[in-house]
């Protein structure tokens, strides 16, 4: 098993150059980068009679020349070709460097580090509860098939799966701030936070997580919800639970101590993978609620197009998933003793 795991953390090293020189040529060839946006400011400063030619047809030509073009590619680095621009960034992200904002001008891994602990709150609480509702809940849907409860929270679980997570936190922010004004509109604070008490801080950042958590969360019950009563079903069908029910053993017993850990080995598959979830979070739920996590972070930077901050987004996200496979190996090499790895 240690030869397996050595060779798959060898495989991250191959895999993630795969991936960030993808994602690194591609941000070369999309039009609207930051030599674009300068080049459009220019021209609207141009237009609104800040500098010269403010005629309709200068306002039309290049407003700058071509020396002050080039001085902005090597500034930025597109004077060079795309791998050896590609080379000196990873070299850069080897020693620890993610680069500067093109927009805002600041360290990469300064505006993902202030971020990441909005993530992790928010990832944490989604997963804590994911897991903690729906194994319970699917364990109870697998004993009660077809039962009214089964049939009641099916439908209930459809529908909270087949409407996003960002129409979610609309309707819920219509009806439960805007509307009612039981719950906050946006943000994770107020702005006296700093002014409560330890309890009122407390009540005050669990005020503002109700409505997101609640959008985060809705569309992942279906899915863990189902797998993990049809594959407690299946177990609970095997032969190995029928001759331990024929030989006295209660159902309830049969459910908890021989049909329950093998159904566990789905559920154990998937967990390592959420570790880059926690971390991305839902660049649509934080939009809606103005929560300035990573996923909102990743979202104005390809909006616009701040590319030095999507590599750097890539990196963590990408690296995170590559070892949350991992672990998710591990993780059912834990709940299921027969499995070996070679």
């Amino acid at each position: 098993m240690t030869a397996y795991f050595i060779r798959r953390l060898l495989l991250i090293v191959p895999t993630f150059i795969g991936i960030t020189i993808l994602v690194f040529i591609i941000t070369r060839f999309v039009p609207g980068g930051p030599i674009e946006r300068i080049i459009s400011q220019a021209r609207q400063m141009q237009m609104a009679g800040y500098g010269p030619g403010t005629s309709s047809s200068d306002s039309q030509t290049q407003p700058l020349s071509d020396e002050q073009i080039q001085t902005l590619k090597e500034y930025y680095g597109f004077d060079k070709p795309v791998l050896v621009s590609y080379f000196a960034w990873l070299g850069k992200v080897l020693k620890g460097d993610l680069g500067v904002s093109t927009r805002y001008y600041d360290p990469v891994w300064d505006m993902i580090r202030d971020r990441i602990p909005i993530s992790l709150y928010f990832g944490i609480l989604s997963l804590l509860m994911v897991y903690g509702v729906c194994i319970p809940l699917g364990i109870a849907k697998a004993v009660r098939h077809k039962t009214g409860f089964d049939n009641t929270t099916s439908a209930l679980v459809f529908v909270g799966y087949a409407v996003p997570g960002w129409v979610v936190g609309v309707f819920l922010l219509v009806l439960l701030a805007s509307h009612w004004e039981i719950f906050p509109l946006g943000g994770l604070v107020s702005e006296q936070f700093e002014d409560f008490t330890t309890w009122q801080k407390i009540m005050d950042l669990a005020w503002h997580t109700a409505l997101p958590l609640t959008a985060y969360v809705i569309g992942s019950f279906a899915v863990m919800t189902f797998l993990m009563k049809n594959t407690l079903m299946d177990n609970l069908a095997s032969d190995y639970v029928r001759t331990a029910m024929a030989k006295g053993l209660s159902f309830k017993a049969a459910v908890f101590r021989h049909a329950l850990r093998n159904s566990l080995i789905p559920m154990a598959t998937s967990f390592g993978n959420n570790i880059s979830v926690i971390l991305s979070g839902s660049f649509l739920v934080e939009k809606v609620f103005n929560i300035d996590g990573m996923g909102l972070l990743g979202y104005e930077s390809v909006v616009e197009r701040d590319y030095p901050v999507v590599l750097g987004i890539l990196v963590i996200s990408s690296l995170l998933f590559m070892i949350g496979n991992i672990l998710s190996d591990l993780c059912v090499a834990l709940v299921d003793p027969r499995v070996k790895f070679e």
